[in-house]
């Protein structure tokens, strides 16, 4: 394993084997569900009683001299609004807790992980697939060949297969997929294990995509791994997740903890530093709890094929409508026929590219808002697991409490009028509230930074102490910018969509060339309106309350700006030439990232 993981295995010491709760007949295997089912408990109790404790002391807040109508949507907005933030500082908790406080660090070799260490040779065939449709051809099949190149330098390369499933429409785009496929299969001695299939049909999106070959190449193939356009993975990390799988029949999907590529745009290059710091302690604190019911991400994520095809079939689920969110209704249901889902929450080489500009971003996050809210149809299917259907809600919840939280900070001027008295308004108890609620807003990233701070060596990797402090603070201002300006993109959106609007999904921009100031205010300028009505409403109530909002607020005033100067193609090159957020891959690449940069 990479020493990043290897890192991240000494450091987990209380979780139970895979072949413990494989056997669960067995006094270990009935003890390790036992402790599953402790874990679940305590999570479940953690994150109620905060929800409850908020709630009453925000309704006693604002029901100071009587109840409003005001005030009780106010309670109904955070009631909605809350639990995304909650869990994700209870996962954060759990997280630094199981990678710096949870006593001896040698028990971690007894879980699944160390099956990664097997010397053992795979016997196993694995499919690598990349799904396609309308993208930039040779940008996905450089890192296809990459991905190949790094298992051809493994003992187990004649093991894999390449697949491009292609469902792009354009004749250009077309026309380029079949030129580059097959010049790459004349100048590589394995051209039978590199196959090309296009669709003319995309029926059923990508989920379908992946099924037409899970159902038409799946008997040879015991695992596939998916991989969308601007993947990476290098040979190892997809070699000790073959050995899991391998190891652990019962295993129908394992999810690679994915990382960002370096990049040149400051947006990427500080949202996924954010991103890497947070994911750790965020996914070690899932995975501590939800075991066997983990997530899938749909990318970067090894499946087992024959469960797949038998119980992972989407059609019909929503009756004509096709499923757009796809990997976790595809999670919940291998669950459901008996096959775990995991994710293995260290850092084992497994990348991807993020938004290079806010306008993309918001446009990804529209994409996976229409596909998630899906999922309120789907809660209800008959033989869910109960931490299955906490999953769905999860991620309902994502993007459900964001318009809630709008509604709460457009009504705070509303109450404040309808207080008696301003000046006897309990504003400490909303302070405190307000404290507390951006705290665990910000708890996964600092729980990462406290998590790179503990583990020795590991500050020197994001470039130095003074580098590293630097990142960590412009990342957190940043993000706190970019929620208040997603806040409103979102919320807009989930109007659109129950007026019947939708959108497509299609090929992404992956690479930035830049904002125009036109092009930012033609996209943002909602947000512009919508912070001026408040701060003019605040200010004249109360400027102090005004003050206390900027963390959360001043996105909507900047998104303008913020989004013009984090997509220059000038501010990012001064970001990596000083490696201003950079990775750790920025400053020690492996061989895969030096070749991807080669071929950039």
């Amino acid at each position: 394993m990479t020493i990043d993981a290897e890192r991240h295995v000494m450091s987990k010491p209380d979780a139970m084997t895979m072949a413990d709760a494989e056997s669960l007949t067995t006094p270990a295997g009935l003890d390790a569900r036992a402790t599953l089912t402790r874990r679940r408990r305590i999570a479940l109790m953690s994150n109620v009683a905060t929800w409850l404790f908020v709630l009453v002391i925000t309704a006693n807040a604002l029901s100071h001299g009587g109840w409003t109508m005001t005030a009780a949507a106010m309670v109904v907005c955070l009631a909605i609004a809350a639990p995304w933030p909650i869990l994700g500082f209870w996962n954060a908790v759990i997280g630094l807790w199981q990678l710096h406080g949870s006593g001896s660090k040698s028990k971690g070799q007894a879980t699944f992980y160390a099956a990664a260490d097997n010397p053992a040779p795979i016997t196993v065939n694995t499919a690598v697939l990349m799904t396609l449709r309308n993208e930039d051809p040779a940008r996905a099949l450089l890192r296809l060949k990459i991905v190949k190149a790094s298992l051809d330098r493994t003992s187990d390369a004649a093991r894999f297969s390449y697949f491009v499933l292609s469902d792009s429409d354009g004749d250009d785009i077309v026309r380029q997929e079949e030129i580059l496929i097959e010049a790459w299969r004349d100048a590589d001695p394995d051209r039978d294990r590199i196959i090309y299939r296009r669709r003319t049909e995309n029926e059923g999106f990508k989920a379908g995509n992946v099924r037409d070959f899970a159902v038409r190449w799946g008997p040879d193939f015991e695992l596939m791994l998916a991989l969308d356009a601007d993947s990476l993975m290098t040979g190892e990390a997809i070699v000790d997740l073959v050995r899991i799988m391998q190891a652990y029949p019962r295993l129908g999907i394992l999810q690679s903890l994915v990382v960002g590529t370096p990049s040149s745009s400051a947006f990427a290059r500080i949202f996924q530093f954010g991103m890497r710091l947070g994911m750790r302690t965020y996914t070690m604190g899932q995975a501590w709890w939800v075991g066997d019911c983990g997530p899938f991400w749909g990318h970067n994520a090894l499946v087992r094929i024959k469960p797949y095809v038998e119980h992972c079939q989407l059609d019909g689920l929503l009756g004509d409508s096709q499923i757009l969110s796809h990997d976790q209704v595809e999670a919940v249901l291998m669950r459901r026929a008996g096959y775990e889902v995991r994710v293995l929450p260290v850092e084992t080489g497994s990348y991807e590219d993020n938004p290079p500009d806010l306008l993309e971003f918001m446009r990804r996050d529209s994409r996976w808002c229409q596909g998630n809210l899906q999922y309120f149809r789907l809660i209800g299917l008959p033989g869910l697991k109960p931490v299955s259907r906490v999953q769905l809600l999860w991620a309902i919840l994502m993007f459900l409490g964001v318009p809630a939280g709008t509604m709460f900070a457009a009504l705070l001027p509303v109450m404040t009028l309808h207080a008696q008295n301003v000046a006897d308004f309990p504003w400490h108890v909303v302070e405190m509230l307000y404290a507390a609620l951006l705290v665990m807003h910000l708890a996964p990233k600092l729980a990462g930074v406290a998590d790179a701070v503990m583990t020795p060596g590991e500050v020197r990797r994001f470039g130095g102490g003074a580098r590293f402090a630097l990142s960590a603070v412009t990342e957190i201002l940043f993000s706190l910018l970019l929620g208040a300006i997603t806040t409103i993109r979102t919320a807009i959106f989930m109007i659109a969509l129950m007026l019947g609007k939708s959108i497509t999904w299609n090929g992404q921009q992956r690479d930035g060339a830049g904002l125009s100031w036109q092009a930012a205010f033609a996209a943002l300028w909602p947000q512009l309106l919508f912070g001026l009505s408040l701060y003019f409403a605040l200010a004249a109530i109360s400027p102090a309350l005004l003050l206390w909002s900027l963390p959360l607020t001043a996105g909507y005033l900047l998104a303008i700006p913020f989004a013009v100067f984090t997509a220059s193609p000038g501010v990012g090159r001064f970001f990596r030439r000083y490696g201003i957020a950079g990775v750790p891959e920025d400053f020690a690449p492996p061989i895969e990232i030096r070749a991807l940069e080669a071929g950039r």
